[in-house]
């Protein structure tokens, strides 16, 4: 009787443990302990030992801080809590009853720790001196952030391990941490990701900053990388480089000097029993120095030797021509400049003609206001001068035309009838252009 008051005693004092720490039980978080901000997570509560869930459990918050969801209640195997806010972080605990006998609870677990993360701007993340890191090498894992942090967690993803903390350092109006980590632990690559908080909230923290993926090199005995047609091809040429090793590598990675993402393709075996990937980069523009790697399917982050460099170089300047024009090697800018040109002079043709042609139609309209004179062909009059060919231009409505006529009399005539008023113009070359009157 004395142990069964003393058991339910326990059930609202968070603090006993009437079993001891023997059956210590651990609580965790699925599907991590960093929740977005508005997202879900399932606590479950069970032995350390066998992780047999209890029948019942009970949740502690250590800050007490009112989250009354769950206080004084007893929840069944798990417990999936959300959508979060900046409130629920902190640190919980659990104890569970036994099946055999629910009167009885263990003792409390460990705390864990429930992140609200994208509270505050996401920092960045660096690898000094980069993401390859050698076998027995160290990398250093810079976070930073123009945002004062003075907390900063760093955390590597698919794995259930709690995020590490790292003391932020302020720099100016920014702040940053550091860690330096060994490339012989095991457990170094993969893909991490860093967060900052502020002292008055530790457990409220930011968007996570960019993936920062770290691979370890010089594992496994380094491929061949070779180019076809040849390491040196003129610019716009295809070029295709081949990595290969007598190794059965799943995948292959190949890295250009100075950029900091890589191709990857699946490795294929070929019939001479070697395993190759070809990564074709299309028309060539502008060299570079080449590397490639070789991992298998169940380690990515760990990857071989690097292959000797392989320089490619691009002869000629690949330049874009008018196919359509039937021109090639003039560059863009010129053909630009070519066709302003000609649009511009072919307008002011227009315009000039136009102008002239306007001015004509007027001068022609006064001579035909004067009734002394008559201007109409009369080809009856052959006692001047021998006639001679010109050319005219009969204005006819708003329309240039062409023909031939010889040179008329200067003896009044009728008055003509046709509408049409024919203007000499001698010593011009015939032409035929068409001009509309605005």
């Amino acid at each position: 009787l004395k142990f069964l008051v003393l058991s339910l005693l326990c059930l609202y004092n968070p603090i006993c443990s009437p079993l001891g720490d023997q059956d210590k039980t651990s609580l965790s978080a699925q599907p991590s302990a960093l929740v977005p901000q508005g997202g879900h997570v399932t606590l479950r509560c069970h032995y350390r030992r066998g992780f047999n869930n209890f029948t019942n459990f009970t949740l502690y918050k250590d800050d007490r801080s009112h989250v009354p969801i769950f206080h004084s209640r007893i929840f069944q195997q798990s417990f999936l809590m959300g959508p979060v806010t900046p409130a629920h972080a902190g640190t919980y605990r659990c104890r569970g009853s036994y099946p055999h006998s629910p009167t009885e609870w263990s003792a409390l677990s460990e705390p864990l720790a429930i992140m609200v993360t994208g509270v505050h701007k996401k920092p960045s993340l660096l690898a000094l001196p980069g993401t390859l890191v050698k076998s027995g090498e160290t990398v250093i894992l810079q976070c930073s952030s123009d945002t004062v942090f003075e907390h900063f967690f760093l955390h590597r993803e698919v794995t259930f391990e709690e995020p590490l903390h790292l003391v932020g350092e302020l720099h100016g109006g920014s702040s940053q941490a550091n860690y330096s980590m060994n490339s012989t632990t095991s457990d170094l690559p993969g893909t991490y990701r860093c967060y900052g908080s502020v002292t008055h909230s530790p457990y409220v923290l930011s968007a996570p900053s960019d993936p920062l993926d770290i691979v370890i090199t010089g594992l496994y005995e380094k491929p061949s990388l070779s180019a076809q047609p040849g390491p040196t091809v003129q610019a716009g040429e295809n070029v295709t480089l081949s990595c290969s090793s007598q190794t059965s590598f799943d995948m292959y990675h190949l890295s250009r000097e100075g950029e900091a993402n890589e191709l990857r393709l699946p490795a294929v075996s070929r019939v001479n029993g070697t395993f190759q990937a070809n990564f074709l980069l299309g028309p060539a523009t502008h060299g570079g120095t080449y590397r490639c790697f070789g991992s298998y399917r169940d380690s990515p982050y760990e990857w071989s030797d690097p292959s000797d460099p392989l320089s490619v170089s691009v002869t000629g300047e690949e330049s874009p021509c008018l196919h359509n024009a039937g021109i090639t090697g003039i560059p863009r800018h010129l053909h630009v400049l070519i066709g302003t040109s000609v649009v511009m002079i072919l307008f002011t043709i227009f315009f000039f003609l136009l102008h002239r042609w306007c001015s004509n139609k007027k001068n022609a309209a006064v001579m035909d206001q004067e009734p002394a004179v008559d201007r109409t062909v009369n080809r009856e009059d052959s006692d001047e001068q021998d006639p001679q060919e010109v050319t005219y231009a009969q204005l006819d409505h708003c329309v240039l035309t062409q023909g031939k006529i010889t040179r008329p009399s200067q003896r009044p005539k009728r008055p003509p009838t046709d509408t049409s008023v024919y203007m000499e113009l001698p010593n011009a070359e015939s032409r035929s252009k068409v001009v509309s009157c605005p």
